[in-house]
């Protein structure tokens, strides 16, 4: 073993086992926590500030959560995407899943030599279980039935096998997935042609089947493992299973559960912090109209307790994230606040907390003002014609479209800005609470 082997093995005993970047994820940020906290996992959520920093050296192993890879591009910046591509090649291991997926690809970061099937060239919507066919491999070290949830998921065109290796191909859609509004068990094998040309995409999930779900490959020193499968969907075991696996695998982690933590006093924040109590409430009960609005006007239906099924052509997922970000900082919040003691029992007036809250809650209240009167209006088109996510030829609509989401499917618009600010604040919640917890 040359000087340098010697080092980069040095560097990497002594590393924590996963850094979870959180940035521009939003939902699947959300998600992708919740599933390795369940799965007792070791990691530490970081920022792209910190990738800047130089932080990475410090860990044997960069998730990548779903969300826009584009997005994720810019946050990074050229910095933090060269200290990423250094990472790796030293030896560090990358897991990217979805959006973390299409972010290592060769137009991107450029971790393995793979691209993305254009929009018109795959299923763009398909959502839901899906059996997957498996390749001998450590990661699906006990999964008897290889069933996991693909939400939305991007196709690899695969340039080069040279240095990849596939892991896992798709199989079957379960009855209960969806092609965009439409139940897989609910439409007969030879329906999907008409249902194609009347939706102007592909929606057949037979097209999905022997398509590369998760790939392997090597960037220099470091392993690269990307999947389409969200096996951080929270709930699911067969994903907490492989998540195990693949923290002993990308991180030669053999210690991967979170030891025991010294207990936390934790105080209402009701008795701490009223006015923050009170804020949040306000801001959740905004936002719960919103959602009863889509509701009553057969517009959404909750599907589980992470997504909306939407009507074709609705914004369903910036709603779903919208309502579970918010209400997952009315939970934390009305059950306990973290410090364990009076030290911190400010006036909520000058509070960070309070001014964080009452920055979404004014930002929220003319959003969702705006969005009941658009979603009214989309309602009203739908009975006589179709309509796109993006495009309407309707001046309103498209109008308070433009302000509320922005001009693509992204997300944007005042939307953007508000989730930004819930994103910050949730941020904040989580990371504390694992710092306290250490």
């Amino acid at each position: 073993m040359n000087p340098n082997q010697v080092e980069r093995k040095k560097n990497r005993e002594g590393r924590k086992s996963c850094a979870l970047l959180w940035d521009e994820s939003f939902l699947w940020g959300l998600m992708a926590w919740r599933a390795l906290t369940e799965a007792g996992l070791s990691f530490d959520l970081i920022r792209s500030d910190d990738i800047r920093a130089g932080i990475l050296p410090r860990y044997a192993m960069l998730f990548v959560p779903g969300g826009w890879a584009q997005a994720k591009l810019r946050s990074l910046g050229e910095k933090g995407q060269a200290e990423i591509r250094s990472f790796v090649e030293n030896g560090g291991s990358y897991l990217g899943i979805c959006g973390g997926a299409g972010l290592a690809t060769q137009s991107d970061i450029g971790l393995l030599s793979v691209s993305r099937k254009s929009f018109q060239e795959r299923v763009p919507s398909f959502s839901g279980p899906v059996r997957l066919s498996l390749a001998p491999h450590a990661v699906w070290e006990n999964i008897k039935s290889p069933v996991f949830s693909a939400w939305w998921p991007l196709q690899f065109r695969i340039t080069s096998q040279n240095d990849l290796r596939i892991l896992a191909t798709y199989d079957e859609a379960q009855a209960d997935a969806f092609s965009a509004d439409i139940k897989v068990g609910e439409r007969q094998t030879n329906g999907w042609s008409e249902l194609e040309e009347s939706y102007g995409i592909f929606l057949d999930p037979q097209r999905l089947k022997d398509e590369p779900a998760v790939i392997e490959g090597r960037f220099g020193q470091g392993k690269v493992l990307l999947s389409l499968v969200h096996f951080d969907t929270p709930g699911d075991q067969n994903g907490q299973a492989v998540l195990r696996n693949l923290w002993q695998y990308l991180s030669s982690d053999p210690d991967w559960p979170i030891q025991a933590s010294r207990a936390v006093k934790k105080q209402f924040m009701a008795d701490t912090c009223p006015e923050c109590q009170k804020t949040i409430m306000d801001i959740k009960a905004t936002v719960d109209t919103l959602i009863t609005m889509g509701e009553r006007n057969s517009l959404w239906y909750w599907r589980n307790s992470w997504f909306l099924q939407w009507r074709r052509g609705i914004r369903g997922m910036e709603y779903s994230t919208l309502a579970v970000m918010t209400g997952e900082i009315a939970s934390y919040l009305r059950h306990n606040c973290l410090g364990g003691s009076n030290e911190g029992n400010i006036p909520a007036e000058s509070s960070d907390l309070y001014q964080d809250l009452a920055a979404i809650k004014e930002l929220v209240i003319p959003f969702v003002k705006k969005a009941k009167i658009l979603l009214a209006r989309e309602k009203s088109f739908l009975a006589t014609a179709v309509l796109s996510p993006v495009h309407c030829s309707d001046e309103a609509i498209s109008r308070l479209r433009q302000e509320l989401h922005g001009s693509s499917i992204r997300h944007g618009g005042k939307f953007k800005e508000l989730i930004l600010a819930v994103d910050r604040l949730l941020y904040q919640l989580i990371s504390s609470d694992q710092s306290l917890l250490r």
